[in-house]
């Protein structure tokens, strides 16, 4: 009853922390026009969306405007910066899935534009398409059928005729589960949302994807875990959830999220996915990231430590809205542009000022919070070894979970991290709950199986047995 991938990736892409900087991948992604991601410099990605309005028919003639006044003006401040390159990604609406014509049409809007700028200006670029997953706007979600399914699907076959020259998504699967389990802090639940649901959606569906993406001649290029470990990232900013679950939660949803890579995809990873790091450790791909740029969409506490080995340098998201100097997207981008160009200054002055950046960076989060640490490379290269230990999507779960619990109890001994009280008494809960968790993926399963009723997930839509 395990699921295992098509392809199980079992050994470390990078092997040595002066090879674990930012710039700089393993497998480099060529894409676009003329972009080049992972082969030495970093370069910005921006994304862009609507302050808050209703989409219908009656408004969708100024939501096409409002898009093409965002990527007019990020494209031409990218070019009066020199910026190397520029990625962008368009993540679209739930309207614009559900209705999936809707989405090719703002998705050409942005590709049109790009082709332009780099035939007037030379301005390298590629565009990112990310439908959102809408499976989950139904529950139980139907995670194989249905018409969310089948809205996400058409968008994804229309993509390469609308322009995009990558495709990506947030996926949603086990939310159903460990929407709960992060508020009750449960790491039974969440192991299964995570080692089992999720894993088994990520083979699934990235499958789907990346089969599209193959005879469409465009890239399949990330995931993100953002519904699991960025939800928990978010009530720990709130004080609802305790800082170092929600670090455990980072590191648990690696194996998921490093499915993606097992059956296809070859990044850039999707900027929001914080676990990044581990999949460029592992699986060698770019990757792309976001921190203190990111302010703008939502708080964290992890803002420099995020770009110490990035490729891609993100800003999540910025409503179009007007500053005092200038439409929030091209403000957005300018920050993103500067600090590009001061991580390949660095690059270029030599390999050791570049490593000096990323442990500037490192370290002045790493000893702040938990979910910092477990971002600090040499963690995440002794915790991604520990990982691919396992085999299964299940056992590598678990064994992240107590990875991360190790790393974290072991730098608070040494003075490397600062818990305070309350935390330090959840790393001995969680110890507890992770001593208890089944070493089988079949006990578990077996276990939420009986207690699905009424039926929280529908184990056909994974798969697995009624």
């Amino acid at each position: 009853m395990n699921s295992s991938p098509s392809q199980t990736l079992n050994k470390m892409s990078v092997a040595s922390l002066d090879d674990f900087v930012f710039g700089s991948a393993p497998k480099p992604v060529v894409c676009g026009r003329g972009v080049e991601i992972g082969m030495g410099q970093v370069i910005p990605e921006i994304n862009f969306t609507l302050p808050p309005v209703d989409i219908n028919a009656a408004t969708w003639p100024g939501i096409r405007e409002q898009y093409l006044e965002m990527i007019q003006g990020v494209c031409q401040r990218a070019v009066e910066l020199e910026v190397p390159a520029l990625l962008v990604e368009f993540e679209t609406l739930p309207p614009m899935t559900v209705r999936p014509q809707w989405g090719a049409e703002i998705t050409r809007i942005l590709a049109d534009t790009l082709h332009r700028y780099h035939d007037k200006y030379g301005l390298k670029n590629a565009l990112r398409l990310t439908p959102n997953d809408t499976r989950d706007h139904e529950r139980p979600p139907r995670m194989r059928h249905g018409p969310y399914w089948d809205g996400m699907l058409e968008l994804f076959n229309l993509a390469a005729d609308a322009g995009a020259d990558m495709l990506a998504i947030e996926s949603t699967a086990g939310k159903e589960i460990s929407d709960t389990a992060l508020m009750e802090a449960d790491l039974r639940s969440l192991v299964f949302a995570l080692g089992v649901l999720a894993s088994r959606d990520m083979e699934f569906l990235w499958k789907e994807i990346v089969s599209i993406c193959r005879r469409n001649s465009i890239v399949p290029s990330g995931d993100t875990a953002c519904g699991f470990a960025n939800t928990a990232m978010t009530l720990a900013e709130q004080r609802m959830v305790p800082r170092v679950f929600a670090a455990v939660v980072r590191v648990a949803t690696v194996p998921r999220s490093l499915i993606a890579y097992e059956v296809g995809a070859v990044g850039p990873s999707k900027d929001c996915a914080y676990e990044g790091p581990y999949l460029k450790a592992i699986a060698g791909v770019p990757i792309s990231m976001e921190g203190r740029t990111a302010a703008c969409a939502h708080l964290s506490p992890i803002g420099n430590i995020a770009q110490a080995v990035c490729d891609c340098w993100s800003n999540e998201s910025v409503q179009n809205v007007r500053l005092l100097s200038a439409s929030a997207p091209v403000v957005s981008l300018e920050q993103l542009a500067y600090d590009c160009r001061l991580m390949n200054t660095a690059t270029a002055s030599s390999p050791q000022d570049a490593r000096r950046l990323r442990d500037w960076l490192t370290e002045s989060d790493a000893a702040r919070d938990p979910q910092a640490f477990v971002l600090r490379p040499d963690v995440v290269l002794r915790i991604s070894r520990v990982i691919i230990e396992e085999s299964t999507p299940f056992r590598r779960t678990r064994r992240a979970v107590f990875a991360a619990l190790d790393e974290i109890v072991k730098a608070h001994r040494l003075g490397e991290l600062r818990l305070s009280h309350q935390e330090v008494g959840w790393l001995e809960k969680l110890r507890r709950q992770a001593d208890a968790l089944p070493e089988s993926e079949e006990a578990l399963l077996g276990e939420m199986l009986a207690a699905n009723n009424p039926p929280k997930f529908l184990p056909a839509e994974y798969g697995l047995p009624m």
